[in-house]
């Protein structure tokens, strides 16, 4: 939470992170879905969320500060029943962040079964170029189709004509890994609509430069 509330007072705009479902089903924030030692590590699905270590938050303390502070979120569900407790825990939170809450999916077959019964979430594809066997217009035609918000993919496999293709389509294109600042600079003026970085105030300020308000 204390990264969450630096990344705030450094100007982001959003916060990004990883979900996983605990034992008791419960929605919480890591990155690499383990906890203890390395020779006695557990999954965080064995895990009830009582017994988690303290600096493992919960999604709804996320959300609330979201609310607080009227940040968007990005949220990679890396359990594929976890959808719906993600989406009752942003609602019970604040229904109205529901429509700032981006909910990534890296599995196509995954998003393509679980699109139609959350409609109402701002689904996103997070995938690389290499993985759109059937090319990237029949991808975003595919995601039109499903009410898929954005497509999701490493800065270095968009270009120009990509981003244009995919606004052709009215749908929303990401970029991640972006980390120095000729990178997001040239994102910036591609039209990319939503930068993932480790460097806050590198993107804060090539935002600024490229996009002022």
């Amino acid at each position: 939470m204390a990264a969450f509330r630096l990344a705030i007072k450094l100007g982001a705009t959003g916060l990004e992170s990883d979900v996983w479902l605990t034992n008791d089903g419960v929605a919480v924030l890591d990155h690499d879905g383990v906890v203890g030692r390395r020779w006695r590590q557990r999954s965080i699905a064995d895990v009830v969320s009582t017994a988690l270590p303290d600096f493992i938050p919960t999604l709804a303390e996320l959300a609330e500060l979201a609310v607080t502070h009227n940040m968007a979120l990005s949220l990679d569900v890396k359990n594929p029943s976890a959808y719906e407790t993600v989406q009752r825990t942003i609602v019970e939170v604040s229904p109205e962040l529901l429509r700032r809450s981006y909910v990534c999916c890296e599995n196509f077959a995954v998003l393509c079964e679980v699109a139609p019964q959350f409609r109402d979430m701002l689904l996103v594809d997070s995938s690389r170029f290499a993985s759109l066997k059937d090319g990237p217009e029949r991808r975003l035609a595919q995601l039109k189709e499903l009410g898929v918000t954005a497509l999701n993919m490493h800065h270095s496999d968009w270009n120009g004509g990509l981003v244009t293709l995919a606004h052709r389509f009215e749908r929303l294109a990401f970029a991640w890994d972006v980390q120095f600042e000729h990178q997001l600079t040239t994102m910036v003026r591609m039209g990319i609509d939503g930068l993932y970085s480790d460097w806050v105030d590198r993107m804060v300020d090539v935002a600024r430069n490229e996009a002022p308000l």
